[in-house]
């Protein structure tokens, strides 16, 4: 049967590569949303400003880190040992995976829902290699893993945010001068997230490049870095022109204003880890297709990244973003729980910190759960009455229904595939 792809072969890289686009284009509408939603809501940026920020920072992070993942998530859900014989059903497969996923993420985006991109394309190629192949070869134990990560993602996520809010509420707005206190705790803020993100750049993005680090080195220059950044912001935070003898609601407000300020370092970070960790799930698949083509029905367990694939995976996010983010991002920053420039930063932290602990264990976990968890640690940090339940309900109802659904569509489109070119 690899005639089918010898004499098909653009074909079916051109449809792989058109459902790829579509792919990526959910994963801007829905997941990119989440990591502008808490800025957003939070009026520290505008939409505008969000999705030019995304743009800069999704692309940088897809481009220079995004090659890591590309293995990873094809590795381990299925066995390939399974398609060794019949290579292009792992090729019919992969595409029906990346419609069926990109479909789900689309209708999502459209109802609000911030679901998980990870774990729809996971339920898509889990259920094209179960159905169509045999349930031999899919690693049930790494499926149950994801299953896991719903709770304990955003329950890390939502401890740690739980945990930077309380100590902002300490040391800064329940002090007699919360201006002052801003001014001097503050830095030290921004230092701990130019820590997490220098380090999510150092490890992730800096060795597709061909620079290499030893652990030590890495963290090293993360700390130099944060030390950068805290000293920038110490200078930055002088400059602003602001009252300590006004009274606590004007300083609140200037202290929240002293937050949008960083609000503005975190979605940047934000968007450069979610580029890079986030656009494999478009791209994997993808290149899967490519190099199975184009070496004539070899499976390997790394696919090369051809030149055009991680510029299409970056383009794809981005205008999914701008073109339908909005309504994800109105979920995240405005429906859970109100969120001021200081809550979000709390949140914002904490998903970043989770998922620099995340890629550095390799889970596949999902940026949307961690932020989720993250917005309701700091709604939680309010009290139980400040978090919106019936939205929450609806998120993780969608997060539930997400596996299934990606598998269900993948099954029917792979099952049309297969009679279209067998």
């Amino acid at each position: 049967m690899v005639d089918v792809l010898v004499t098909n072969g653009p074909w079916l890289i051109g449809i792989a590569a058109v459902f790829g686009f579509l792919m990526a284009w959910g994963i801007g509408a829905n997941d990119v949303a989440n990591a502008m939603g808490t800025s957003v809501g939070s009026n520290a940026i505008t939409i505008k400003q969000a999705i030019i920020i995304a743009m800069i920072f999704e692309f940088a992070g897809a481009y220079l880190a995004g090659g890591e993942v590309t293995s990873t998530i094809r590795k381990g859900i299925i066995d390939s040992a399974y398609f060794i014989d019949s290579p292009e059903l792992l090729v019919y497969g992969m595409i029906s995976a990346l419609l069926a996923a990109g479909i789900w993420l689309i209708v999502a985006s459209a109802l609000g829902w911030p679901v998980s991109t990870t774990h729809s394309i996971v339920g898509a190629i889990v259920g094209f290699a179960a159905v169509g192949v045999g349930t031999d070869a899919v690693a049930w134990g790494k499926v149950g893993g994801i299953v896991g990560s719903w709770v304990v993602t955003p329950a890390i996520s939502g401890f740690i945010a739980f945990m930077i809010f309380q100590s902002v509420q300490k040391l800064i707005f329940n002090t007699d001068n919360p201006l002052e206190n801003a001014k001097r705790y503050v830095p030290f803020y921004m230092a701990l997230a130019g820590f997490v993100m220098s380090l999510v750049t150092i490890k992730k993005g800096l060795k597709h490049v061909g620079l290499h680090f030893t652990n030590f080195e890495a963290y090293a220059l993360a700390v130099v870095l944060a030390v950068l950044v805290g000293i920038g912001g110490m200078l930055a935070i002088k400059r602003l022109k602001m009252d300590s003898k006004a009274d606590r609601q004007t300083q609140f407000g200037n202290v929240e204003k002293v937050f949008a300020i960083l609000m503005v370092v975190t979605a940047c970070c934000m968007a450069f880890a979610h580029g890079s960790n986030d656009v494999a799930n478009a791209i994997g698949p993808l290149a899967a297709v490519v190099s199975v083509v184009e070496s004539g029905g070899q499976i390997n367990n790394t696919a090369p990244l051809v030149w055009w694939i991680l510029p299409l995976g970056a383009i794809g996010i981005v205008m999914g973003l701008a073109i339908f983010g909005q309504r994800v991002m109105q979920t995240i920053g405005k429906n859970i729980t109100h969120l001021t420039p200081s809550r979000g930063f709390a949140a914002e932290l904490a998903a970043a910190s989770t998922v620099v602990i995340a890629s550095g264990t390799g889970l596949p976990i999902s940026t949307t759960q961690t932020l989720v968890g993250a917005v309701l640690g700091v709604g939680m940090a309010r009290g139980i009455a400040a978090i919106n339940i019936g939205v929450v309900r609806n998120i993780v109802v969608s997060w539930v229904v997400t596996l299934p659904a990606g598998a269900g569509l993948s099954i029917m489109f792979f099952f049309m595939i297969k009679g279209i070119f067998n």
